[in-house]
């Protein structure tokens, strides 16, 4: 049918556009209760006391709650898999608050006004503690975030994730591949030793942390949520909250925005408590200051890279040791570290020795979280930061320098083992390479005006899906009008999951994609999913889609085969008509399908399809910076960027190059712009789009996208992941083409126009 690779616009475009009532807020009944949270002022502190009682005899509140009313059961906020790695470190209100912005109180009243007034009448006394904020100073440090004696404990086990709360350890990593790293480092004849440091970066999603929660006619805890977890909240909110699952319904409505934020649940076990104190609908929404101050952030992280090559540019061996600052609660920690080595190491291939050490450690400061790109874009930045001042060390284009050490199809990486099935990341280069005008333009030239124009370079992989972890599955049935429903439990962030599985079932069962009735996500009716992350959409949800809808395929035709006494492997489907595989029309759809509605004989013909991987195959990405440095000022501005991508086949291109775009300039706010500030007392003061900048359509130059296929033989219609991969490459190739510039990289983000000057002149 050629649904694969068409254009197809995105299937809730128009509603979209038109403003149609399909977000999480549009679905709440009029008179819904309003629930907000009083916050901790403090980074660290005892409550000592709260006297709530004025704020309960506000008229129209519907009840003040506190740390000694709520159930006592540690959770986990971080929407992962079985077995969970991040500890259970949070109470629904807890005596002790740990960050500026921890929950002290709940209000549930009839509006945000009345909540508001009520949030200003409650009186806390706290003993104040001194913070720690500081995570080099973490593990030595007399102050203890968490400890086993407060109740935080940990699913997986002490020898495998090594947290250590005496010391504030949240988890450890060592890994070494190969020959001894030491000594190879020692013996190679060039060497490069550096540290990189990237700071935490806000989601800044449109649609801030809301969520909506009632009691179904059957009694039921029902919750609507902007959430790209749906079944990870449910099981969520059954620990917190001492219920059982199946009496928690959880329904995911379109999304505005989520990054991976939304794989954390922020919002819904306080709305689900709302409704379960009242009985009444009620609904959280986060004000753009607390999507800031009390959500989760990327994990700020310090990386020391050590590189020992030859020469000529073969790199012998690269050795990362990681610090992760974790905030306050333990979300994502541990597995974020793991992605630093997991997705940088394997991209080069004639190593002789790796090793990736690292540690995650509690603060107290906003919580770290899942993030775009999940570890691998600060080891991407360290690593490839370090890959540029190696090729500048031994004057070679790094451009030269990559395509002679990378790893190439059909080999199997030193690092971590990975069978690599498909890859055009050569190919990525090169292309990059022309696009961009590499020859005429490196390393850089001074223009009329004295600004420099230079330019840069960075390569990346990530994942798609976790190996031997993630797994979905699909349900598609064939409607009494011969269409079709396509169940399932992927959660589209806005970027286009939907439509792109759509096209799949479509070009299997051979129709159009209006044909396709898409249902998503509800776990009372669809099937299970882990969810939208860990870039596994388009290959783990994808490849359960094309096994139900052959399934469905399969279980028509041998329905039609009992009607026709035609075997059914002598005939396929085509735009709504069962056919011969000579091309004679047998019956269509449609008739199969009314046939079957009524009647004693009558059934409804369904697929289901489920699929996980043991492999989770790599998308690369080769980017390009062009950048332009004012040296008067030390601004810079990102002229020309381009990214050449190699996401096994290409399902949707419109929808693939947005994905892109929007990836790449969020890495160059990574890189420029987004800065995060705390007070001396813990205090995050970045704390609106005001303070807190993001990158606007102004502030950058061309993009230029294009796609290097590869076909991935384990993927759906040979397709790996897009999501993630994106926003690695733009960091540190812009500081690499500051160091083709003005001849030095900088070794914290971001890079403001104050550090580039204070390099231009010496200061």
């Amino acid at each position: 049918m050629g649904n694969i690779g068409k254009k197809i616009k995105k299937i809730d475009s128009e509603a979209i556009t038109l403003g149609k009532p399909i977000y999480t807020e549009d679905l709440a009944i009029k008179n819904t209760l309003c629930v907000k949270l009083l916050r901790s002022p403090h980074a660290n502190a005892i409550i000592k006391s709260i006297d709530k009682s004025r704020a309960e005899r506000t008229v129209g509140v519907e009840g003040v709650f506190t740390y000694e009313d709520v159930p006592k059961n540690r959770f986990c906020m971080a929407g992962q898999t079985y077995p969970e790695l991040s500890p259970y470190d949070r109470l629904l209100l807890d005596k002790h608050v740990r960050y500026v912005g921890d929950p002290v109180a709940i209000v549930v009243a009839a509006d945000e006004k009345i909540c508001n007034r009520a949030l200003n009448l409650i009186k806390v006394k706290y003993e104040v503690l001194e913070p720690l904020l500081d995570f080099e100073k973490s593990e030595t440090s007399h102050i203890k975030v968490h400890s086993e004696e407060d109740g935080t404990f940990f699913k997986g086990s002490k020898d495998f994730v090594k947290y250590d709360l005496s010391k504030n350890i949240v988890g450890e990593i060592n890994k070494v591949f190969g020959e001894d790293p030491e000594k190879t480092f020692e013996d190679s004849p060039v060497k490069i030793e550096e540290e990189y440091t990237m700071q935490e970066q806000a989601h800044s999603m449109m649609e801030t942390y809301r969520s909506y929660s009632y009691y179904d006619h059957l009694m039921r805890l029902t919750v609507i949520t902007s959430t790209q977890v749906p079944f990870h909240i449910k099981r969520q909110l059954s620990v917190a909250l001492g219920i059982p699952a199946s009496k928690i319904r959880i329904i995911k409505p379109r999304i505005g925005g989520g990054f991976g934020g939304k794989q954390t649940s922020v919002t819904e076990i306080y709305a689900a408590f709302a409704t379960m104190k009242t009985g009444k609908p009620c609904m959280i929404k986060l004000s753009r200051k607390e999507n800031y101050i009390a959500s989760n952030t990327r994990h700020k992280m310090k990386v020391k890279v050590k590189i020992g090559a030859e020469e000529d540019g073969r790199i012998n061996v690269i050795d990362l040791d990681a610090l992760s600052d974790q905030g306050a609660y333990g979300e994502h920690g541990f597995t974020t570290l793991g992605l630093v080595g997991d997705k940088s190491l394997p991209l080069y291939n004639k190593l002789k020795s790796a090793r990736f050490h690292g540690k995650v450690v509690y603060t107290n400061k906003v919580p770290g979280g899942a993030f775009r790109g999940y570890g691998a874009t600060q080891g991407c930045f360290a690593v490839e930061s370090a890959v540029n001042e190696l090729a500048k060390k031994i004057n070679m284009d790094p451009s030269k320098l990559r395509l002679k050490n990378i790893t190439k199809e059909g080999e199997t990486t030193l690092a971590y083992n990975q069978n690599i099935l498909s890859s055009k990341l050569e190919e990525c280069i090169l292309k990059g390479r022309k696009l961009i005008g590499w020859e005429e333009k490196y390393p850089s030239k001074v223009l009329s005006n004295g600004n420099i124009r230079s330019v840069g370079m960075a390569i990346t992989m990530q994942g798609s899906g976790i190996a031997n972890i993630d797994t979905s599955t699909v349900n598609i049935k064939l409607n009494e009008e011969g269409d079709f429903s396509l169940l399932i439990s992927a959660t589209d962030n806005g970027a286009g999951a939907d439509t792109v599985l759509s096209q799949m079932a479509a070009e299997i069962l051979k129709c159009n994609i209006d044909d396709i009735i898409t249902i998503s996500a509800d776990t009372d009716i669809t099937p299970y999913d882990p969810g939208s992350y860990a870039s596994s959409g388009v290959y783990v949800t994808g490849g359960a889609v094309v096994r139900a809808a052959n399934k469905l395929k399969r279980n028509i035709l041998k329905e039609a085969s009992e009607k026709t006494g035609i075997y059914f492997g002598d005939m396929d489907l085509n735009k709504g008509m069962i056919m011969t595989n000579t091309g004679k029309e047998v019956m269509s759809l449609k008739d199969l399908a009314e046939e079957l509605s009524s009647g004693a004989e009558g059934k409804t013909i369904m697929g289901s399809g489920s699929f996980g991987s043991d492999t989770s195959p790599p998308p690369y990405v080769a980017g390009f910076a062009e950048l332009e440095t004012d040296i008067l000022t030390g601004q810079v501005k990102v002229v020309n960027y381009v990214a050449v991508v190699d996401c096994g086949t290409v399902i949707n291109e419109n929808l693939a190059r947005v994905q892109v775009e929007g990836g790449v300039v969020q890495g160059i706010g990574l890189a420029l712009y987004e800065d995060v500030v705390y007070s001396k007392e813990g205090r995050l003061l970045t704390d609106e789009f005001l303070q807190y900048k993001i990158p606007t359509r102004k502030d950058i130059g061309e993009l230029t996208i294009d796609f290097q296929e590869s076909y991935e033989p384990t993927g759906p219609f040979g397709a790996k992941s897009i999501g993630e991969v994106v926003i690695n490459t733009p960091a540190p190739a812009i500081n690499g083409a500051l160091l083709n510039g003005i001849g030095t990289q900088f070794s914290k983000l971001p890079i403001k126009a104050e550090h580039v000057l204070k390099k231009i002149i010496g200061y």
